[in-house]
């Protein structure tokens, strides 16, 4: 009961602004173009989510904040339909500012072809630069190592373009 309160205490102490003021706007439209130029060389679909803190109905749950965190990822992947592209190779970097979580969930055409320590790997890489408050490095740092892994993966053949299945601004909630 204490850990559900404590969590819900937590997550409604952020405010609603939060998510905004640690992605301002200059850095959402330096992400958004480095996720267009990204995917100009590949057939893979990049989406980042910014979540302040959980909605009610996954505070509650009695599971544990990683559980919850990659859920929540898990709902989002589906939600704004990353799992939805031709080759199934979006990618969703989702952050949970409240739980100070990180989850990368990788569609099945691209996880199936990398090592199950790349994403450990990059999640460790971004905590660093969160850590210390720097959501430009961590952020930007992230969508370089994605964008290489689909780039090896899945590269575009000589003048075959990337349809841009999914719209390549970050998300804030």
């Amino acid at each position: 009961m204490w850990t559900r309160l404590t969590r819900i205490l937590k997550h409604r102490w952020l405010r609603d602004d939060a998510a905004q003021r640690a992605i301002p706007p200059a850095l959402l439209e330096k992400l958004a173009e480095q996720v267009a130029h990204s995917e100009a060389s590949h057939s893979g679909e990049i989406r980042i989510y910014v979540e302040a803190g959980l909605p009610m109905n996954y505070l509650w749950q009695p599971a544990s904040t990683a559980h919850i965190a990659r859920e929540r990822a898990l709902a989002m992947f589906g939600k704004l339909r990353v799992w939805d592209t031709e080759n199934n190779n979006g990618v969703l970097i989702y952050l949970l500012l409240a739980e100070h979580r990180i989850e990368i969930v990788a569609d099945r055409g691209l996880n199936q072809r990398v090592n199950a320590d790349t994403w450990p790997r990059l999640v460790t890489t971004m905590s660093t630069a969160f850590k210390a408050g720097d959501y430009a490095s961590g952020l930007t740092q992230a969508v370089q190592e994605v964008t290489e892994l689909l780039h090896q993966h899945f590269p575009l053949d000589g003048d075959q373009a990337n349809p841009n299945e999914l719209p390549n601004e970050p998300l804030l909630g």
